[in-house]
């Protein structure tokens, strides 16, 4: 069997910069995955949660896709989220990531609308293998009719460019139960951002995550000091990382891409604003946000 460990490291999950037309700004893009490199991430996780990739059309993740592509260049790897509630969507996507270059495909379950069962779900991620041959990270969250993840990426892992899976639970026995299948030889990224070193010490082979993109070095640290066994660094890494969430969590309202792309703009990207029916910040809100993400550590411009 095929080694199944393709993706490890720090890999931002790229925000989508658009103009108020919903054009995609590739030429910001190019800026972030070129600057990001610089500081020494291993890859890029596009068009996902982060990217707002559910709420776009097929045609602008396409061109996202395509542009992030086109500025790696090869120099990391580039994961597409492919996953919509349409299933024929999905399906399109995947092919297209994979004729456009990537390194990757991942997809979120089905739909957050309907229940599905154990093996309706074994067969909308086998259906998306048969459309790539590229490695397939599975989306592994709480599904609503109470599906064991776990034993569905079991039953996949046969498939042979099923990888493993992008873990958001924040359960971390469920994340090490995950990483016991198939022998070990199964790629685990760890999703939440405030737990990165919880997952790389129960076993995950790096991260994605939103935050990564606005403070990228920090997160770089904390994994190359986990990786030479400075654990006391790789924790005083995570608490400077956590201070700074504390204040995206907490402007977040539901909506953490909003203060994300605002910290952004306000370190020089020309990031747009979250879709619609988001809005921007006011001046004062906007004063208010950076006055407490600088309280908490956080230097602009970065």
């Amino acid at each position: 069997m095929m080694q199944k460990v393709r993706f490890k490291g720090i890999m931002p999950a790229l925000i989508t910069p658009f103009d108020s037309n919903g054009k995609v700004k590739t030429a910001t893009v190019k800026k972030m995955i070129d600057d990001l490199l610089d500081v020494g991430v291993s890859g890029f996780y596009v068009a996902g949660g982060t990217g707002e990739g559910v709420l776009l059309n097929v045609a602008q993740r396409k061109v996202v896709a395509e542009a992030a592509i086109e500025a790696n260049a090869g120099r990391g790897k580039v994961i597409i989220h492919t996953g919509s509630i349409n299933s024929d969507e999905v399906m399109e996507l995947t092919r297209h990531a994979t004729t456009a270059g990537a390194d990757g495909i991942s997809s979120v379950l089905p739909s957050i609308y309907f229940s599905y069962t154990m093996d309706e779900l074994v067969d909308f991620y086998r259906k998306m293998a048969d459309n790539t041959d590229l490695p397939i990270l599975v989306y592994a969250n709480h599904t609503g009719n109470g599906v064991d993840v776990n034993k569905m990426i079991e039953r996949l892992l046969p498939i042979e460019n099923i990888a493993g899976a992008k873990d958001t639970r924040g359960n971390y026995f469920k994340m090490w139960e995950l990483k016991q299948l198939n022998n070990g030889n199964i790629n685990v990224i760890n999703g939440p951002d405030d737990t990165l070193l919880c997952g790389l010490l129960i076993g995950a082979d790096g991260g994605i995550g939103t935050s990564y993109g606005l403070m990228p070095e920090w997160f770089v640290e904390l994994y190359d000091k986990f990786q030479r066994g400075d654990l006391s660094g790789a924790k005083q890494a995570q608490d400077r990382i956590n201070r700074v969430l504390s204040v995206l969590f907490a402007w977040s309202e539901g909506n953490i891409i909003r203060p994300a792309k605002e910290s952004l703009r306000l370190s020089g990207y020309d990031a747009g604003c979250a879709t619609y029916p988001a809005q921007e910040y006011s001046r004062d809100k906007l004063a208010k946000f950076k006055s407490e993400m600088e309280a908490a550590g956080y230097v602009y411009p970065r």
